[in-house]
């Protein structure tokens, strides 16, 4: 009878890796056909070696600080980069090509599945330099951004002239989910950026906030009582500016060194040069879990 059971065990754990890996397919395939994709990194290279896309360019990302791990797990690949706080991946800006989202009416998306352990503010991807000249912010994904109201939220950041939001001595110009984001599970989080607002969400959902007291924006000058606004949709009709910052992912210059350092897993990243719809998010996340 034991051997039954052993065989039992066996072909269960066989369909479920079967399973999986048929998701996986499914996932990238489902990806990689939608239109407007940029780049989409599956991390499933071995650790000390350059993270290539696939998309309108191969954008080879390669390690900082220290080697970057890959591990079995992960909802695009079956793999994923473990990031420990520390170490980031990177592309020079001379380097990122179509990656370089900017201009008059440009738009984007940036999807990543993450697993956050819950510590810290952590960068998931993007163009976004806080310090070198004043600031080369253009666009990035975030988890957590708590100074503006964006606490153990998804945040998307847009910038058009690179540098902080006046009065404000820091870019206020993001949105945020109003769900929050599971610490140690894996999930999908999303921004889009549609010329007009900007746009956050959680497993491909998109819930709406309604306007709100903004920490940490009163007495500054037109703001004696602080700023009431929405922070998704974030209304942003500025647009993209071409600011000169190298594509990270992991982490961001700030004034005392590379910063806002991820903690956890991230199973793959993609950038569109379009505003993705939320059927088109909710599609990836239904094939992801």
């Amino acid at each position: 009878m034991s051997w039954i059971l052993t065989t039992t065990i066996i072909c269960f754990f066989t369909l479920c890796t079967i399973s999986a890996q048929g998701q996986n397919q499914a996932l990238e395939k489902t990806i990689q056909s939608t239109r407007n994709l940029v780049a989409l990194w599956k991390f499933d290279e071995p650790s000390g070696k350059p993270r290539k896309a696939r998309g309108k360019g191969k954008f080879r990302l390669y390690e900082q600080g220290g080697k970057v791990e890959r591990v079995e797990d992960g909802p695009v690949s079956g793999y994923s980069i473990k990031l420990d706080g520390t170490n980031f991946l990177s592309l020079p800006n001379d380097k990122t090509g179509k990656l370089n989202i900017h201009g008059p009416g440009s738009t984007v998306t940036v999807v990543a599945w993450v697993k956050w352990s819950g510590e810290q503010t952590g960068f998931v991807g993007g163009m976004w330099n806080e310090y070198q000249d004043g600031g080369k912010r253009q666009y990035g994904l975030f988890i957590s951004l708590p100074h503006y109201n964006g606490r153990n939220q998804v945040c998307g950041h847009i910038s058009k002239t690179g540098k902080p939001t006046p009065p404000f001595p820091y870019s206020i110009d993001y949105s945020a989910s109003a769900q929050e984001v599971p610490a140690d599970e894996w999930c999908l989080a999303a921004f889009t950026y549609d010329g007009t607002h900007i746009r956050s969400y959680l497993n491909g959902k998109f819930i709406a906030r309604d306007p709100e007291l903004i920490e940490h924006t009163a007495g500054f000058e037109g703001y004696p009582d602080g700023l009431v606004q929405s922070k998704n949709p974030y209304f942003f009709p500025e647009g993209l500016g071409n600011n000169g910052s190298d594509f990270t992912v992991g982490a961001v210059l700030l004034r005392r060194g590379m910063g806002n350092f991820f903690k956890g897993s991230i199973g793959g990243l993609a950038v569109f040069d379009r505003a993705l719809e939320e059927e088109e998010l909710q599609k990836f996340a239904d094939l992801s879990f």
